[in-house]
């Protein structure tokens, strides 16, 4: 066992006012297994960094280990995997190599394949069972799942699950709760750490939340009242204390020291509760800090058309003249929610897009209902640059609803301000789904809509989907968001 200790970690960006973390202290076994989560935009990714010494920053980090970073950086990425592989891990037999691609329950075939050719899950397996290999560094793992289909998560899950101690950072609730045995969570003013999986985290962090709420609402009552008991007080003592320049009926003088006495205790008593109040004002201001209040998204399907929208009857999309995938018959009609799943290279988008009206080759027939509204995600966001209100503009969406819904998912002032080329990955994901959601649409098509996105916007996006019910037609890899949002499955088999 080893300890990595952070002690008054502070850090900004060059430029920025405000620090992104600051006098944050903890300790880390370097046996555990952590989930690194938070909201995009929060620092997970800079505290990876940080950790691997790539920033400078104020107090300190000391270790016993030294880190690898996941994904690592591949150079000349035309020579074969097997290759790879040697270069990240040099000392390590081939039996070694393809005993580790066996519990990830994939064929050794892959390391003669030329790396660039490998599918995006095939390049992680490479990349993570090189990392393992290597041997004594404590890995720093930052979302392995974007892009792989379910059963590949799977495997990854069986495959952490043998490891010893990482950081992970992952948006996928799921794959979390098989995986780790600590949170370690970047929150709006700390940064925090619980022993259990995302679910015991979450639970809670629902229960402290409930508790600072409830406490909130009682100590505003309080101060109201000491407010009102304490001006009350204080005018009591300053009419008591005015009475003793004041005669009798008969005219006879007034008791000046009993007076005098009275009014003391009761501006005694006014000060005590000043105290009180500023006592409960510094409990309250403890409060609320680290809540994040979800703020509902709203979605704009437009009014039904006549069902089905969409009928495929023995549907095949087929890649030069060979089909790929069983023949499938379906229909879409409205209000339905449906998930297409099954394997990374099966056609999965190839639908998506064949509905868009690209031109994909494919067996059987589709029938599209006319004139159909499609809001569209795609998986890529490559194409995406320019301002906010630019890309409104050019996507012909109310520029005001529009950017509602982008700080509903945590965009910031300053985040408004930038072009959209220099977001991150998740910041750029919601600049889509914002986009999709702010246009009114009778069949919403979404392609691998969550990569990178935080799971607070997850869940926000789940609320919408169920309160507002569009048309949905979707391929995703969380498998609670679509336990949570499919009402049809469509599973493509080889």
């Amino acid at each position: 066992m080893s300890l990595i200790s952070v002690k008054n970690l502070t850090f900004r960006y060059d430029g920025s006012i405000n620090n992104l973390f600051e006098n944050v202290s903890f300790n880390i076994d370097t046996d555990w297994k952590l989930g690194l989560i938070g909201r995009n935009g929060k620092g997970k990714t800079t505290f990876l960094k940080l950790l691997l010494g790539k920033y400078e920053y104020k107090g300190t980090i000391s270790k016993s280990v030294e880190f690898d970073y996941f994904p690592f950086e591949v150079k000349e990425q035309e020579r074969m995997a097997i290759e790879i592989v040697n270069e990240i891990a040099p000392n390590v037999e081939d039996w070694e190599i393809i005993k580790e691609l066996n519990l990830l329950n994939t064929d050794a075939e892959i390391l003669y394949k030329n790396y660039n050719l490998l599918s995006g899950g095939e390049q992680v397996k490479i990349l993570l069972i090189s990392l393992f290999l290597k041997g004594n560094n404590f890995l720093l793992i930052d979302e392995p799942t974007n892009h792989l289909d379910i059963e590949t998560r799977n495997n990854l899950v069986e495959y952490l699950k043998k490891k010893k101690g990482f950081i992970l950072v992952s948006h996928d609730r799921d794959f979390l709760d098989k995986v780790v045995d600590h949170i370690i969570s970047i929150n709006n003013t700390n940064i925090d750490i619980q022993k259990g999986n995302f679910s015991s985290w979450q639970d809670n962090k629902n229960r402290q939340d409930n508790f600072e709420l409830t406490q909130n609402e009682k100590l505003k009552k309080d101060i109201s009242k000491l407010e009102i008991a304490a001006k009350n007080t204080a005018q009591w003592s300053d009419k008591i204390e005015k009475s003793k320049y004041n005669t009798t009926n008969s005219g006879s003088k007034v008791d000046r020291g009993y007076i005098g006495h009275q009014s003391a205790k009761m501006m005694k008593k006014s000060k005590v509760m000043e105290k009180r109040i500023e006592k409960a004002i510094e409990q309250k201001s403890n409060l609320l800090n680290n809540i994040v209040r979800n703020e509902s998204l709203k979605i704009i399907p437009l009014d039904n058309r006549k069902n089905p929208l969409i009928i495929a009857n023995e549907l095949q999309i087929k890649y030069n003249e060979k089909a790929i995938f069983s023949k499938r018959t379906f229909e879409v009609n409205n209000k339905d929610r449906i998930a297409i799943i099954g394997k990374n290279g099966i056609g999965k988008s190839s639908i998506l897009k064949l509905i868009m009206g690209e031109e994909i080759q494919y067996n059987g027939t589709l029938k599209i209902n006319n004139n159909l509204k499609i809001s569209y995600v795609s998986q890529s966001t490559k194409e995406l640059k320019g301002t906010l209100k630019e890309y409104a503009l050019k996507n012909e969406v109310e520029e005001s609803i529009f950017k509602a819904m982008l700080s509903k998912m945590g965009f910031s002032k300053t985040e408004f301000e930038k072009d959209i080329k220099d977001m991150s990955e998740g910041q750029k994901k919601k600049v889509l789904i914002a986009k999709s959601i702010s246009e009114p649409a009778n069949l919403y098509i979404w392609d691998e809509p969550l990569n990178y996105i935080d799971i607070l916007t997850r869940l926000q996006i789940e609320e919408a989907i169920l309160k507002y019910e569009p048309t949905l037609i979707f391929v995703e890899h969380d498998e609670t968001f679509v336990k949570n949002v499919a009402t049809k499955i469509i599973e493509l088999e080889k």
